[in-house]
């Protein structure tokens, strides 16, 4: 039965003014999201500063995520038994000094020890700030708010490899961690005065799920392993990676039955039971499996099949994100005159088209080409998020908030890396088949191919060599380029497959409540 929200007034940290309590906590939200992406370009640096290799290197980033997977979905329990106010702050302080730790890390033990201890205090930024501002905003602001945190937490994945770049080339990489210091110092100055937890989140704990939080533990860190490590040791071809997937699947289900039956479990799943909160989740988890995979394909296409470079390929994600930009603007102000579920099911046909858009693309296809679908893309992507985060968000009470916006976030993160692991894989396996039909026709019985090689031979010396066979410098021309057929072919059909995926999910964000009322935060 689903539950109705209740008209509980703002938080009292309104009266310090609802945007400086935005701007609280978004000044530390965005040093976290910036934090998801600025190590990646210095990883080169860091490998060769502490004298590893490029698979332990990559666990700077996947200790991150573990950490930030992890506490998530425990988010709404903890803000309940610590408070939320003195719960964000402790996150704040332990993602500072774990920054300021990771900086002088001296080995690369130590710096994956302190980024696990970084995604922890990082992870629950984004469910509190979404929770508080859902509570500091009144229920007609609450669109624009959701559109304003978006807009924020965009610029990170912006940002933060033009930054990260930048401090590396200038300075150190141990800069990338050390900035984080005096932006947190400031986000913990300004939240400890203007910050006023609601009466109703504190509530005494009389026991502590220890079972539950271990296996969720369990699960999250073997699932995100498994995702990390799977294209390289060939997926299940692995014994390690069927063993994580084992132990992940059992977690997670031993996981949900453990919440059920909990008097005070640490996710409380049966929030599940509102079913605008319900469907706005699996909408969420499907979604970000496609978002997040573009902003891996993308740049790789850029440079693998149209041979861009780095800026030039982070100029069209940049124009990709002022789509999104723009539309979460305009999302955030017809929030209140529009049905919501229009908009999305609109975003979702937006990033269709400019994901279909791309199953057009050829080495040939110019840099506007590129970027006028990404930038379709990113539009259909910004009238996704405000809405579909509004709706689902605003659906459930007060109370519950924290603990909603946590197990929201958690299918948003595990959604997004499951995508880019997915496609990633796909892209892969894709090439290699491809690579294996364009060399079934490169035989001595195909009278186009000679002719190709004739041609080919009268421009590039040596070509023909004396029996009438093709020399090895031009086999190797050709080989190069069945490559680079195959893995644009591989492309292609990536994109479509996402472009599949937000057709097939238009329909289905009907089955969500619409508001009731102008300006009502969610359907009863």
């Amino acid at each position: 039965m689903e539950q109705t929200p209740r008209t509980t007034p703002a938080a009292p940290a309104v009266r310090a003014g609802k945007w400086l309590v935005a701007l609280a906590v978004m000044l530390a939200t965005i040093v976290e999201v910036l934090d998801t992406t600025i190590a990646n370009v210095a990883l080169d640096h860091i490998r060769g500063s502490l004298s590893a290799g490029v698979d332990e290197a990559a666990w700077v980033l996947t200790s991150y995520i573990i950490g930030n997977a992890i506490i998530i979905p425990l988010t709404g329990w903890l803000g309940s038994v610590f408070g939320r106010k003195r719960f964000f702050i402790f996150c704040i302080l332990l993602f500072t000094g774990s920054s300021l730790c990771c900086g002088a890390a001296p080995n690369l033990q130590v710096l994956v020890a302190f980024r696990v201890l970084q995604g922890l205090g990082g992870g629950a930024m984004m469910p509190l700030s979404q929770a508080i501002l859902m509570e500091t905003f009144p229920p007609q602001e609450q669109g624009m708010a959701m559109a304003v945190w978006g807009v924020g937490m965009m610029f990170g994945p912006v940002l933060g490899p033009i930054l990260g770049g930048w401090i590396t080339d200038n300075y150190s990489w141990r800069w990338i961690f050390y900035v984080n210091v005096p932006v947190g110092a400031l986000a913990v100055l300004l939240i400890t005065f203007i910050l006023v937890d609601p009466p109703y989140i504190r509530r005494p704990s009389k026991h502590i799920d220890w079972l539950g939080l271990s296996l969720l533990v369990l699960g999250m860190g073997c699932l995100q392993i498994l995702l990390d490590k799977g294209e390289r040791v060939d997926w299940f071809n692995s014994n390690l990676i069927v063993i994580l997937a084992i132990l992940s699947a059992c977690s997670f289900l031993w996981f949900v039955w453990q919440e059920l039956r909990s008097q005070e479990p640490i996710v409380d799943l049966r929030i599940l039971r509102n079913r605008t909160f319900a469907v706005g989740t699996v909408f969420t988890t499907v979604v970000m499996f496609a978002l997040y995979g573009t902003f891996v394909l993308i740049p790789l296409y850029c440079q693998l099949v149209a041979g861009y470079t780095p800026l030039l390929a982070g100029k069209v994600l940049s124009l990709q994100s002022v789509g999104t930009f723009l539309s979460m603007l305009l999302a955030g102000r017809l929030f209140n005159y529009l049905d919501p579920r229009a908009m999305v099911a609109l975003g979702c046909l937006a990033a269709g088209f400019g994901s279909w858009d791309m199953t057009s693309f050829n080495p040939g296809t110019d840099f506007w080409a590129i970027a006028w679908a990404g930038f379709f893309r990113g539009a259909g992507s910004g009238l996704i998020f405000v809405p579909l985060t509004t709706l689902s968000l605003g659906a459930v009470p007060k109370e519950q908030m924290a603990n909603a916006s946590g197990l929201f976030n958690m299918v948003r993160t595990v959604g997004g890396s499951i995508g880019i692991a997915i496609l990633v894989a796909f892209l892969s396996r894709g090439s290699q088949i491809h690579q294996h039909y364009l060399t079934a026709h490169v035989h001595p019985y195909n009278p186009a191919l000679w002719q190709r090689f004739a041609q080919a031979g009268a421009a590039v010396q040596p070509g023909i060599v004396g029996n009438g066979m093709p020399s090895e410098s031009l086999l190797a021309m050709v080989y190069q380029e069945i490559q680079h057929q195959a893995l644009l072919l591989s492309f292609v059909d990536d994109f479509r497959l996402l472009a599949y995926l937000f057709f097939a999910l238009t329909p289905f964000v009907f089955l969500m409540r619409r508001s009731q009322t102008k300006g009502s935060v969610a359907a009863h």
